[in-house]
């Protein structure tokens, strides 16, 4: 046996055991959230919309004791199943499921006594996610063009306060939402400028230009929008239902009654990852980040391709920044991205750079922060600030724990020369 496999032998073993502890870990502490009394009571999950469903669904009550046992036992059988074989690949989507498992357990015990509506969690976390969504699939679309893109926090708040103050003086939330995608764009110039053109560093050209728009916008606030209020009071869009579809029990109610940009995360997903993966187009563009060398011998403009790809990277990205003022906030104010932009690097990478994926680290993070919201309306012995903190911790988690060995674009951040 050659010295490779057994080094790779002896990683997947502590790989396993490193997983299998801590989900045991996990089913063991569980059911220390019965201590203090709520163990006797009971907690109803409301699962229709407050303003009432054609098919209504009666509600869900639960004992607390009961579910919480149940499910440490389930966290348990993963722990166990993973000491007792190795399940390679599926490791990290056993440890997921614990802790979605652990996190069920909170909620119900969360919600001893009380009336916790899932319609209303649910539909939060599917708000929460867009900007998240769009920042990563700007991040996925760079990179697999072999940019690094760092900047998609600054992306994020030059299109948010560009959106608030177009929209406020056309009165449009349409124009605002143009005005923010015409801002990221313009970042992602930058960027591409600076990585492409002048070959600067990538991950220093993104540091700078956060710094950047975060100076300007939050300059601009003081001075500008704080002495004229008007600029800062942008239309915004509002929640529409889909005929017949938003009728649906429940489902309806927590994805075919939202906003624009949910419907328009959706179907940038479904054309993004299809166009990636199924068009010459993606081929060509995935080609410039695996191999740049190569694909220029056979005609592809490495350089032209890499800066339309970051451009179009940054339209995504204004798109994600729009949300903030234009559905989530009623006006721009400084900093007010709170980090988002890390976070959605973090669900390209948990999401390993493509598309679905990222959408579906994008809604374990989108929930993480309706979840925080939704604890800190109950009455949980906990402190706010650290539910506040609940999905950068969840971020670090994840990424720490989940996203195991990842594999990069080749060519990733780094620039090009013809030769």
């Amino acid at each position: 046996m050659s010295a490779a496999l057994v080094v790779a032998g002896v990683r997947a073993r502590r790989r396993r055991l490193r997983f299998a502890s801590f989900t045991l870990a996990l089913g063991v502490l569980v059911p220390a959230l019965l201590i203090g009394g709520r163990g006797t009571e009971v907690a109803t999950f409301v699962l229709n919309d407050a303003r009432g469903e054609r098919f209504a669904l009666p509600d869900l009550q639960v004992s607390v004791a009961t579910a919480v046992l149940m499910l440490a036992a389930g966290i348990v059988a993963l722990g166990v199943l993973q000491f007792a074989r190795d399940l390679g690949t599926r490791a990290p989507l056993a440890v997921g499921t614990g802790g979605a498992l652990a996190v069920a357990a909170l909620l119900v015990w969360a919600g001893a006594g009380e009336s916790v509506s899932l319609v209303a969690l649910l539909r939060g976390a599917l708000f929460a996610s867009v900007p998240i969504a769009f920042g990563a699939m700007a991040g996925v679309l760079s990179e697999r063009a072999g940019v690094i893109n760092i900047a998609i926090e600054g992306q994020f708040l030059a299109a948010a306060f560009t959106a608030a103050v177009v929209a406020s003086i056309v009165g449009s939330a349409w124009a605002g939402l143009l005005g923010g995608v015409g801002a990221g764009a313009l970042i992602g110039v930058m960027l591409a400028g600076l990585s492409i053109r002048f070959r600067a560093d990538q991950i220093v050209s993104g540091v700078v230009l956060i710094v950047l728009a975060t100076g300007v916008t939050s300059f601009m606030t003081s001075q500008v929008l704080a002495a004229n209020t008007s600029l800062n009071s942008p239309v915004r869009f509002t929640a529409t239902a889909v005929p017949l579809l938003s009728d649906l029990p429940f489902l309806g109610s927590v994805i075919f009654r939202q906003t624009l940009l949910v419907y328009l995360m959706f179907a940038t997903v479904i054309v993004l990852q299809f166009a990636l993966f199924r068009t010459r187009w993606g081929l060509r563009l995935r080609s410039v980040g695996e191999h740049p060398a190569a694909a220029d011998t056979v005609g592809i403009d490495v350089h032209r391709t890499r800066f339309r790809a970051v451009v179009l990277a940054g339209v995504l990205a204004g798109v994600g920044g729009s949300w903030f003022t234009l559905e989530a906030a009623s006006q721009f104010s400084k900093e007010m991205s709170g980090g988002r932009g890390f976070i959605a690097l973090a669900a390209m990478l948990v999401g390993r750079y493509s598309p679905v994926g990222a959408l579906a680290a994008a809604l374990l993070f989108g929930f993480s922060d309706a979840l925080a919201t939704a604890l800190q309306r109950l009455p949980v012995p906990l402190p706010s600030t650290l539910l506040r903190a609940t999905p950068y911790v969840i971020t670090l988690v994840v990424v720490a724990g989940l996203v195991g060995r990842l594999r990069v674009p080749a060519a990733d951040g780094k620039p090009y020369v013809k030769q």
